[in-house]
């Protein structure tokens, strides 16, 4: 099983201020005077500022500007507020190819060849052991070279400018620790073998790897690079 990465936020969706706009898309504070418990630290919010998302939930907004410095989203329900960045460590690469060979599934296209890479390097203070060297890695994915293909590539690159795409933590198939590994974002290694050997045909793998992106805040359409 992977383990999300450690995200940070390139801006606080907390709203300082005591704004009330309805639709506004911003979280407002109010003092409740009934009896409520913030579901972070369980304590009541009738005599504490709190602070009520767009979604509804509400939360003592001490509590909520410490969950958000952890990750962008509500606590109770996931909600994104913000961009979610993770950890994957600095200096990568991602490299985008094209070939005239197919994959299973899409004989009329292509394929896009992705070519990550990922220098070992030294852990931060965002990573399990700051100050340990840890091992990078070179990975290759693909895509069908379809229009739905495309749109894809460009998600995966909004997510590797997110650094969401790697993380350093403990290998799934070698069982080492301090290397650089996947996310939790699903990439096909292989151009055949199915679904079991990652790879091609999977007629629902691109509406799936879309869905885990939209999580994420990637989503809509992109234009893709030459």
């Amino acid at each position: 099983m992977r383990i999300m990465a450690t995200p940070s936020v390139s801006e606080s969706p907390v709203n300082k201020g005591a704004s009330n706009v309805p639709g506004s898309g911003q979280p407002t504070h109010s003092r409740d005077p009934e009896e409520e418990s913030c579901p972070i630290c369980m304590e009541s919010m009738a005599t504490a500022e709190k602070t009520t998302l767009r979604c509804k939930h509400s939360f003592c907004s001490g509590c909520l500007k410490q969950a958000f410095s952890y990750k962008p989203v509500c606590p109770t329900c996931g909600a994104l507020y913000g961009t979610l960045r993770g950890t994957q460590p600095d200096g990568g690469t991602m490299k985008v190819t094209r070939n005239s060979s197919s994959v299973p599934g899409y004989e009329k296209y292509g394929t896009i060849v992705i070519q990550y890479r990922i220098p070992s390097g030294i852990q931060k203070e965002e990573h399990p052991s700051p100050g340990e060297p840890y091992e990078g890695v070179s990975r290759t994915a693909y895509l069908p070279h379809s229009p739905e293909g495309q749109r894809v590539l460009g998600l995966l690159r909004r997510a590797f400018d997110q650094r969401l795409i790697f993380r350093v933590g403990r290998s799934t198939t070698s069982g080492r620790n301090n290397v650089v590994t996947w996310n939790d974002i699903h990439h096909k290694t292989s151009t055949h073998g199915g679904s079991t050997h990652y790879g091609y045909p999977d007629p629902d793998y691109l509406s799936r790897v879309a869905d885990e992106l939209k999580v994420k805040g990637i989503e809509g359409v992109t234009s893709h690079r030459k």
